[in-house]
């Protein structure tokens, strides 16, 4: 039997042209790179560069419960959103406690909501979220937007790329505070990010994405990858689901413990149980000073016990490797402990993430 088609956002055909090298990433042929992923990683972190983050999927809520309803479903509180337009980041749990997914909801005013998942728990996530919906406020209407393209433009020099080549979103986002939306007409934007950049991510209709791209890369934005994505994201300090978490980890072992919200009385799923879950591990930094390359599931030893790497990578920003890791409870930043690196156990430096915030190294001396 053939395996299933990949799937493909509407910008497929613009990345062949760009000579991007394709790969399947969760079921839907992705560009890598477009050339040099060290490079592009290098656009980001000094000028601007551009993904297609459209295999992501936003689904829109409406309804009088949709509020109380996503305050259910979500471990952080909706009830933050004060101002329309205000964005979350939430884990959204199962009944054990463990991350079905990591998400950003925004508040569109009144009774309207949108929800961005990952691409790779899309499927799961909307029918986890119906059958949660059937179950507690079957009121609540649910659209998922495969309709819409989403582009992440990111870099210090991202915002006055977008505003030179579509001028009226400068007053609309000049202004906009970071983790903030603002809509005009079809077009979504928010000042958002996986990458520890300024920047934008703005949702078009399909049929416009492919105008919005080459016009970015006329300004001289460069098209980036997934490669990219990921070194920016953990030099950033930022979980990748399905590496860092998953439904097996609470979000206090992924270091998401701030987005949980306990205060109160609120019942959302999975909070009996994380009162009952001991945390095992906690999520640190490593830092290799000596030549070798941290990857995920390295095992690590230390004076407090085993562990083991998540996410790992080579940090074009700081010329060294860098990982997060499932660490003892009891471990600490400054300690030393060593990672198996091929036959070789090598010493590394704990540490807190992020290692990189807007350009410039945290990391310690």
């Amino acid at each position: 039997m053939n395996p299933p088609a990949l799937k493909r956002t509407p910008l497929f055909d613009a990345h062949r042209r760009a000579q991007a090298r394709l790969v399947d990433f969760g079921g839907w042929e992705m560009p890598l790179h477009y050339g040099s992923q060290i490079e592009e990683h290098h656009r980001v972190r000094r000028a601007a560069g551009v993904f297609d983050v459209s295999h992501m999927l936003a689904i829109d809520l409406a309804g009088s419960e949709a509020r109380t309803f996503l305050g259910l479903l979500l471990a952080n509180d909706v009830a933050k959103l004060a101002v329309p337009g205000k964005a979350l980041y939430s884990c959204m749990l199962n009944q054990d406690g463990g991350v079905l997914d990591d998400l950003i909801v925004y508040w569109r005013g009144e009774d309207r909501f949108r929800m961005v998942v990952n691409a790779g728990t899309a499927d799961k996530d909307l029918a986890w979220i119906e059958r949660q919906r059937d179950r507690l406020a079957s009121g609540v209407g649910l659209q998922p937007r495969r309709d819409l393209a989403m582009l992440a433009v990111q870099g210090p020099q991202a915002r006055e790329r977008v505003w030179q080549v579509r001028p009226p979103l400068r007053a609309q986002s000049e202004a906009l505070p970071a983790f903030q939306a603002r809509e005009q007409g079809p077009l979504f934007v928010a000042r958002t990010g996986y990458t520890g950049e300024d920047g934008l991510e703005v949702m078009v209709p399909a049929a416009d994405a492919a105008a919005l791209w080459n016009d970015l890369l006329g300004a001289g934005v460069a098209p980036c990858g997934l490669g990219a994505r990921d070194t920016l994201r953990l030099e950033a300090g930022m979980n990748l689901y399905g590496q860092d978490m998953d439904e097996s980890t609470t979000p206090f072992e992924a270091g998401l413990g701030w987005t949980v919200a306990l205060a109160g009385t609120r019942d959302f799923i999975g909070r009996a149980a994380l009162a009952q879950r001991t945390p095992r591990w906690n999520l640190l930094g490593l830092v290799l000073r000596s030549r070798g390359v941290l990857r995920s599931h390295q095992p690590v030893r230390g004076a407090r016990g085993a562990g083991e790497i998540t996410s790992g990578t080579f940090s074009p920003t700081l010329g060294c490797s860098i990982a997060l890791a499932r660490l003892p409870t009891a471990a600490m930043p400054g300690e030393m402990v060593e990672v198996q690196v091929r036959d070789r156990w090598l010493p590394v430096q704990v540490v807190n993430y992020p290692f990189v915030r807007r350009g410039k190294s945290l990391l310690p001396d």
